[in-house]
């Protein structure tokens, strides 16, 4: 991506931040198709709260995001951050819910990718692009109990 592109793509999340937080998701909540919410980290390196609109899917109680960053060869850096302190928080429409995060593997990552691939068949565009194993990431909300909490 040249430095041109990620000045527009960084324009346009903070854009769809600020519309959608105004909006409370009327403005913001659905994306080529696909259900969004805000989901929100602390930066590992800087310690700042950041935020991106993803897509998102359902599973039970837990939402489910793509750590796809377009099929390109690095994860996004919400991925890392998450990884680094997965107690984060989501936004759906004007509810703010704190999750915790996981990363799936092995049999629960397959099931949860079939189920994606069913939803969003763009998403095999997205593994075809890049070598790289792309993260499945649960988003269980806390204080609910179940057989995913983490």
């Amino acid at each position: 991506m040249t430095p041109m592109q990620k000045r527009l793509m960084k324009t346009f999340i903070g854009f769809h931040v600020l519309m959608y937080r105004l909006t409370g998701g009327r403005f913001g909540a659905r994306m080529r198709g696909f259900k969004v919410l805000l989901l929100t980290t602390v930066g590992r390196k800087t310690g700042k709260r950041r935020t991106n609109p993803l897509g998102y899917f359902r599973d039970d109680e837990n939402y489910i995001v793509v750590a796809s960053n377009a099929g390109m060869d690095n994860h996004p850096a919400w991925f890392y951050n998450l990884r680094h302190d997965p107690n984060i928080s989501i936004q759906l429409g004007s509810k703010t819910i704190p999750v915790t995060a996981r990363i799936t593997q092995g049999e629960e990552r397959e099931r949860l990718m079939a189920k994606i691939m069913t939803e969003a068949p763009a998403y095999s565009g997205y593994q075809i692009r890049t070598t790289r194993e792309i993260p499945i990431v649960v988003l269980h909300p806390k204080g609910k109990l179940g057989s995913n909490a983490a």
